[in-house]
């Protein structure tokens, strides 16, 4: 695994006029390659760490593969100078990833670009169903998650700079958390993290993000079959929507003792 942070000098100044150098920690931010058969599918930048969950989770959400019984291997490749290459083999009878999904262009950790030809192929893209899912939780456990996510967030701590995501169940009880530069990438460890684990679909859960609720980030937590996303900032127009078709709870705005229950409220208990 790669470095997840480095050391930097910094000239650190202040309004009153005092000046000094110090070192400063960094989180590590370098591109990963998606080899799919030896053949490139897209290059993603990343925080090094939990990359197999990464792709894992990266490939479920395009809907390449559905259980940890459709990855044969993946591996580094011997061919290049670090781990920043990752070769994933199909199991045999799962069909390659599509032309169009091939990216020749590079993921940014700010956006993760969903490989999907239209809006309507995602909200078509539900191997569960979301809606069915029975879970209940109340404003005091969702109240508590951000707190709790902030408390596992070890490189946090160190460097500012990484966006987390964490799985909890509905007790409040964390399930797993992982980190990165790219909000698109915590996320997708998390569910790669879960798929690998034959832990899919992800019912009676709550995928707590530290960001923004994107529609990217709505439409992976529905192909995991998570019920609740709850994000400490706002959603977008088009989360809002898919989650209300899909039949998830979308809350926002989680922050202290309030928040904004977007959509599926019946599943907030009383």
């Amino acid at each position: 695994m790669g470095r997840i942070t480095v050391r930097r000098p910094v000239l650190r100044l202040s309004t009153s006029g005092s000046r000094g150098r110090r070192p400063d920690t960094l989180a590590v931010e370098e591109p990963l390659e998606i080899r799919v058969a030896g053949k490139p599918l897209t290059i993603t930048m990343r925080t090094p760490g939990h990359d197999f969950d990464l792709v894992a989770g990266f490939l479920a959400a395009e809907g390449v593969i559905g259980g940890a019984d459709d990855l044969a291997t993946m591996r580094y490749c011997a061919d290049t100078a670090e781990q920043n290459t990752l070769d994933v083999a199909l199991a045999p009878g799962v069909a390659p990833p599509d032309d169009s999904m091939t990216r020749a262009f590079t993921t940014t950790s700010a956006c993760g670009v969903c490989g999907k030809s239209t809006v309507e192929a995602l909200r078509a893209d539900r191997p569960y169903d979301v809606a069915a899912d029975p879970v209940r939780i109340t404003p005091g456990v969702l109240a508590a998650l951000p707190d709790r996510l902030r408390r596992a967030q070890r490189v946090f701590d160190r460097t500012g700079g990484l966006h987390a995501a964490g799985l909890f169940d509905a007790a409040g009880e964390l399930l797993a958390l992982r980190e990165d530069v790219g909000r698109h990438n915590a996320v997708d460890k998390v569910i790669g993290w879960a798929l690998r684990g034959g832990r899919l679909p992800l019912a009676g859960t709550v995928l707590m993000v530290s960001g923004r609720a994107s529609f990217e980030l709505t439409q992976k937590a529905m192909t995991a079959g998570v019920p609740v996303l709850a994000a400490v900032s706002a959603p977008s127009s088009l989360a809002v929507d898919l989650a209300e078709d899909a039949g998830m709870t979308l809350v926002g705005f989680l922050r202290g003792e309030t928040m904004n229950v977007y959509t599926g409220a019946e599943r907030i208990a009383a």
